[in-house]
């Protein structure tokens, strides 16, 4: 399997932010007010400073949270390829309605990552120049009707989804790359994006932007572990823990130019001429495995095989009369 391509902006340190006269920037003389549905609005300040948003507004509504149990999302995809059995087991008895979703207003960590997420999103709008737009959004894929992805934003001028993260100052970046790469690359698959920016504030002391691309090879086995633990979902059948995905490494920001590298030659041109092929595989094996129901454990035909194991995972390979 091959990396997706990581490429990493660090920041100055956030705590000696100056007022810009940008456009993005003017909430620097004005209040940011959150609504319900996550959107903002500016408001001229008053004496006492700006109106932060509640704590009440954040996170999901009721409804949002029973509607969860309907698809995929991005964050299901950081669980479904964790490798942590009891968090999967979990999230299968949610999705099948055996048990509720995780109240998180009580949790620090998550509660101020959705607080400062409307700060992070202006920092980096002043710090790169570029508009977040389409907070909150949410996105369906047009394949698979059980996959969803709800924005945190998307930046136009780079035609990139957007996600902010706010971990604590002791992260590593690598660690950061590894955590959410899974909802990253889901989000990528159901938008048919190229790339993505993810958004760091590590503590209160550093900010770091990483620009992630879209890898196919990386999405086609995530969609395998979604589509299998849907399956389950569906079936009733225990889920089966995935194996989490080779750790991403940040490829730096440095371009350099390889037209003269033979290797690279060659490997470009059988990329350029197999990306297409290796979309159109991918997308026929869940085609494929659609077919299968719940009580066959073998399938063949026009020189394809489908062999169910005892756990419930299906395997197609090439068969020969």
């Amino acid at each position: 399997m091959s990396l997706p391509l990581v490429a990493v902006y660090t920041g100055e340190c956030i705590g000696k932010v100056k007022e810009s006269s940008k456009e993005v920037s003017r909430c620097s003389r004005s209040s940011l007010v959150m609504e319900r549905n996550g959107s903002t609005r500016l408001l001229d300040s008053g004496p006492l400073g700006p109106d932060w948003p509640s704590l009440a507004s954040l996170g999901l509504s009721a409804e949002d949270l029973v509607a969860r149990s309907s698809f995929i999302g991005g964050s299901d995809a950081n669980v479904i390829l964790s490798g942590d059995a009891q968090r999967i087991l979990k999230l299968w008895r949610v999705k099948r309605g055996e048990d509720e979703l995780e109240d998180l207003s009580g949790k620090l960590a998550v509660m101020l990552g959705s607080w400062t997420e409307p700060f992070n999103r202006q920092w980096y709008e002043q710090r790169s120049g570029h508009a977040v737009t389409s907070v909150n959004e949410v996105a369906r894929c047009a394949v698979h009707t059980w996959r969803r992805a709800t924005l945190d934003g998307y930046v136009a001028d780079l035609e990139a989804v957007w996600e902010a993260k706010h971990t604590s100052p002791f992260t590593k970046a690598e660690e950061v790359l590894a955590r959410y790469m899974p909802q990253l690359q889901h989000t990528l698959a159901v938008m048919g994006c190229e790339r993505a920016v993810l958004s760091v504030l590590f503590g209160n002391s550093r900010w770091e932007c990483f620009e992630v691309a879209a890898d196919w090879l990386y999405q086609a086995d995530l969609l395998e572990a979604e589509q299998r633990f849907w399956d389950c979902v569906r079936s009733g059948e225990l889920p089966v823990v995935q194996p989490p995905p080779p750790t991403p490494k940040p490829a730096g920001v440095r371009e350099i130019c390889l037209e003269g590298n033979n290797r690279w030659a060659t490997s470009a041109a059988d990329w350029l001429q197999h990306r297409l092929a290796a979309k159109k595989h991918a997308g026929a094996t869940t085609a494929i495995k659609e077919l299968i129901e719940d009580d066959v454990a073998r399938a063949f035909g026009h020189g394809v095989e489908v062999k169910r194991s005892k756990s419930g995972a299906l395997t197609i390979r090439e068969h020969k009369a």
